[in-house]
């Protein structure tokens, strides 16, 4: 009896990996939602985004998990608002007390492996090779394999291969992207499902280029003309991304889900953000709603664009449903629901807030309302507003005085939201109900001592001169 039920569990094992659908989750760093060919940006061609658009499911109404990098990619590793996590701003660690995707993904069979930027392990500055010793680096969260750097990277960059650091050569999306092909390819062949994260640098500055894709733009000014070449050069990249799926016969069963970080960035011409209101940073729509597209042929039959409010909050949920992860791999509570029921209906309304908490300021989007609190005193700000979007998506029209009983409902599941983030804040999610004492200090790379015998060889690069142009 005991074979025959071993026998069985084998055949499961296999029909499991012929059936998974893989996942290749892609973010930009800094590419604002206006920032597309899709959305007939006036100099900006990205045409590999916009077949990927017309294949897939188009997001116009998705939202970062943040107003700035650290944090949305600690909500998608949880499906949690980022201050619950303990990164409470760009260059905090994650907490090891969070559940995260890659860790699930791993327990389920999945081969996982991070290209790209990381940014979750306490360190701040332009990005270097993350150490083999971090004790929050993507190993430490269920990354079988990672190539990985601390934080933004970009032409010609040096990064670290499980701990061990190599030198490249050549633009950095197109790198990350060739890396990640090869480990698909490898796990494609041996038959076993992989969770692949590419977390780009691009188009976070300082902005480097090559020649070929910044030349469509000598006519901008010097720092517009590099970050557009670098948003060139990334789209590149996605097309070598889909092409290669094509080539191994596995696009159909592969979810390719892109989106950015954040916002767009100010002082770059033409603007980044299209008609909506500030950038990078703000609760305002230009800080936190990104461009974001999923592609599955498997999962997707028919490609269509919608309006339905989403999240980076939501990926963790839509991934574990999908594969059939189990609920406890999901810490709770969750702010973030699975897209699945979307795929292939029309629905419009999201029955779960978006909640927002970042810097002791806060927002909350319940599909067309949208609320922002901001602290008593804060210059330039009201304590709240209220805006509809669907009339008003570039917030010009506070409506908190004009709707009062909206405007109470909004309120209150605000205030809801704010006291169940700053609980778990305090660690009361977690089973011992505190947070770890040993969690990394918020800090500098070139604070830290195992990275000094490096300076000497960094001093000329031109991501690092800038920060190590005093240190000794």
């Amino acid at each position: 009896m005991r074979v025959i039920s071993n026998i069985f569990l084998i055949l499961l094992f296999f029909i499991f990996r012929s059936h998974a659908v893989n996942v290749v989750l892609v973010m930009a760093d800094d590419q604002g939602w206006g920032q597309t060919g899709y959305y007939n940006h006036p100099v900006l061609k990205t045409p590999n985004l916009d077949q990927m658009a017309k294949n897939g499911l188009r997001f116009d109404r998705f939202y970062s998990g943040g107003p700035v990098c650290s944090p949305t990619r600690a909500t998608v590793l949880t499906g949690r608002t980022h201050d619950r996590t303990g990164v409470l701003d760009h260059g905090y660690a994650l907490r090891k007390q969070e559940r995260t995707l890659s860790e699930a993904m791993k327990k389920a069979g999945y081969a996982t492996a991070h290209f790209g930027k990381w940014h979750l392990n306490g360190l701040r500055g332009p990005g270097v090779p993350i150490l083999k010793n971090d004790t929050h680096g993507p190993g430490q969260f269920g990354f079988e394999k990672w190539l990985s750097v601390t934080n933004f990277f970009d032409l010609n960059p040096t990064m670290s291969r499980d701990g061990n650091f190599e030198e490249f050569s050549g633009d950095s999306s197109e790198i990350i992207v060739t890396e990640a092909l090869n480990f698909i390819t490898e796990k494609s062949k041996s038959k076993v499902p992989f969770f692949t994260v590419i977390w780009y640098g691009t188009p976070h500055s300082p902005w480097m280029t090559l020649e070929k894709d910044r030349k469509p733009f000598e006519d901008l000014n010097e720092q517009s003309m590099h970050h557009y070449g670098e948003l060139v050069a990334m789209d590149r990249s996605i097309g070598t991304l889909r092409e290669g799926l094509r080539k191994l016969k596995i696009h159909e069963d592969t979810l390719v889900w892109f989106t950015s970080d954040n916002g767009g960035l100010p002082r770059i011409n033409p603007t980044t953000t299209g008609e909506l209101r500030n950038y990078k940073g703000s609760r305002y729509e230009g800080g936190i709603r990104v461009p974001a597209i999923i592609e599955c042929p498997k999962l997707i039959q028919k490609a269509k664009i919608t309006k339905y409010p989403a999240s980076a909050s939501d990926i963790f949920p839509t991934i574990a449903k999908i594969v059939g992860l189990p609920e406890s791999s999901m810490l709770k509570p969750q702010d973030g629901i699975s897209l699945v029921p979307i795929f292939n209906k029309d629905l419009t309304r999201r029955e779960k807030p978006i909640p927002f908490h970042s810097r002791g300021r806060s927002a909350l989007i319940d599909n067309n309302l949208k609320i922002i609190s901001s602290p008593k005193n804060t210059k330039g700000s009201k304590p709240f507003e209220l805006y509809d979007l669907e009339k008003d998506h570039s917030e010009s029209n506070d409506i908190a005085k004009t709707n009062p009983e909206a405007f109470m409902r909004m309120k209150s599941l605000l205030q809801d939201s704010n006291k169940s983030i700053e609980k778990s804040m305090t660690g009361k999610d977690y089973k011992k109900g505190t947070v770890n004492e040993n969690q990394p200090k918020r800090q500098f790379w070139t604070e830290v001592d195992e990275y000094k015998e490096f300076f000497d060889q960094w001093r000329k690069r031109p991501e690092y001169k800038s920060r190590l142009k005093n240190i000794k």
